[in-house]
């Protein structure tokens, strides 16, 4: 085993799941179809796996076209991936009956990762690809690699990664075949996927300001502040770092939940245990890539 390599899953006995059980039919089959046509040929393939929607969706269906043998699923390991989305997509490979390949990621070694301007993302899907290529794959037999860009996401300004995936030459069968994040809910949903209706899941990171140093302890607090909200029962949560303050973001139907005092006041120990002196709620609900998105509309 290389190193960096944390761990290896083995395969189900059974296979994992049978991808035709589910109720893939009409659009749905259509589109995993498309996918899977886009797929032939590409095996050993590893997925870049984080364990979303898009890249379980992916894996799936490369199992589906390829057989379990024939994939690998890759989730590089740092501390910007919360503890509670690594074990979130152990059960989502254990479900689809894929292996899975975890490997130490150390883009918070990179000055440029950690100045956190823009480009951010790019050089953390920089660092993922670079350390599959300089070992992971050769050591697991892989011959590509895919990850789960839709086709929504390929059309959106505030995607840098995307640069680091065309420098490595890796493959997006749901863009290329024009799968849109609804078309590949509606797949997961199908194939019964656990992560069917999970919300998106940024990495840590995003949730610090750009030109603020993203470090290992602002990325712990964020973590240990969202877990507390997803404990008071929150379907969604993003904690914004804004230094000696949180900035709590909860989808807009939610934040009423916060005039409750039980839950008021849990949140507020919560997120000041976490190392905050000061905490505020949102009133705008989620906004996805919001710190990215400014930064863009201020360039114009």
């Amino acid at each position: 085993m290389t190193a960096g390599v944390l761990a290896a899953a083995p395969m189900t006995q059974d296979g994992g799941m049978d991808m035709e059980t589910g109720r893939l039919a009409g659009r749905a089959r259509a589109d995993a179809d498309a996918v899977g046509v886009l797929l032939v040929g590409s095996a050993p393939l590893g997925v870049a796996f984080s364990g979303g929607v898009d890249s379980a969706v992916l894996l799936a269906l490369a199992v589906r076209t390829l057989g379990p043998e024939g994939v690998v699923a890759l989730m590089g390991v740092s501390p910007s991936l919360a503890a509670d989305e690594r074990e979130a997509a152990r059960q989502v490979t254990d479900f689809i009956g894929a292996r899975l390949v975890e490997f130490e990621t150390h883009e918070g070694e990179n000055p440029r990762y950690r100045a956190n301007n823009a480009d951010r993302c790019f050089h953390c899907k920089d660092e993922l690809f670079s350390r599959i290529s300089a070992g992971v794959a050769a050591a697991h037999g892989i011959r590509a690699v895919a990850y789960g860009e839709n086709a929504d996401d390929a059309l959106r300004p505030d995607r840098p990664g995307s640069q680091a995936a065309t420098d490595h030459a890796v493959l997006r069968p749901l863009a290329a075949a024009g799968l849109t994040k609804e078309r590949v809910r509606d797949i997961a949903r199908a194939l019964d996927l656990p992560c069917a209706d999970k919300p998106a899941a940024p990495c840590l990171a995003s949730r610090i300001p750009h030109g603020e140093e993203v470090t290992p302890e602002k990325l712990a607090q964020v973590e240990a502040g969202e877990r507390a909200l997803r404990a008071l029962g929150f379907t969604d949560s993003r904690l914004r770092h804004h230094g000696h303050i949180a900035r709590i973001e909860v989808p807009s139907r939610e934040i009423a939940r916060f005039a409750d005092d039980a839950v008021r006041t849990e949140a507020l120990r919560a997120v000041r245990a976490a190392g905050f002196r000061h905490v505020a709620v949102d009133l705008a609900g989620i906004k996805s890539g919001a710190f990215t998105l400014e930064v863009l509309s201020r360039r114009g």
